[in-house]
């Protein structure tokens, strides 16, 4: 029999989706340890934080598959977000610069990387 336990992402997805999450907060405790090296899974909880806005836990996950993938672009898009909710433009600016290193066609950051460039340098 296979089931959902067999594939325990899916099953911590499925939580998120349904808003069951607090039972997915418990899973994703529960698999941690034998996930911590896992990007999608890093990236189910941290989604899973910013949906609950809890930006430290967020930006804890997020951190942490771009210490295994530093060009993440999902990732970065997600904390571009945050910092952009945190009003941290410089940050926001860096994700947007590593953004384009790999997708230089990505025309939103751009646009979004220009604007916060003309504003910082409007404020000097």
């Amino acid at each position: 029999m296979t089931g959902l336990f067999n594939y325990p992402k899916r099953k911590l997805r499925k939580l998120i989706t349904q808003g069951e999450y607090e039972q997915a907060i418990e899973l994703g405790n529960e698999l941690e340890s034998k996930f911590s090296q896992d990007p999608d899974f890093l990236f189910i909880m941290g989604s899973m934080f910013y949906i609950l806005n809890d930006e430290k836990k967020t930006l804890h996950y997020l951190e942490r598959v771009l210490e295994i993938n530093p060009y993440d672009v999902e990732s970065l898009s997600l904390k571009l977000r945050v910092y952009q909710y945190l009003k941290q433009d410089d940050v926001v600016i860096d994700c947007c610069r590593k953004i384009l290193d790999v997708a230089p066609d990505n025309f939103e950051v751009r646009d979004l990387i220009s604007e916060l460039e003309s504003k910082d340098s409007s404020n000097i």
